[in-house]
């Protein structure tokens, strides 16, 4: 079993970790970087019909 199922993480829960660890490990100008990789956007689109809806949230 790997180490990280046995400490009770999901492999989502252990990438995040070990993603912020090797961005805090960067030098401070790649560090910027790497930070701006680290947003994320997301957009929902309902469905109906199979189709998309066009419903604003």
């Amino acid at each position: 079993m790997s180490a990280w199922r046995q400490a009770g993480l999901n492999y989502i829960n252990y990438s995040q970790i070990a993603a912020k660890l090797v961005r805090q490990a960067l030098k401070a100008e790649l560090r910027v970087e790497a930070a701006k990789r680290d947003e994320v956007n997301v957009k929902f689109t309902p469905w109906k019909d199979g189709k998309p809806a066009n419903e604003k949230f």
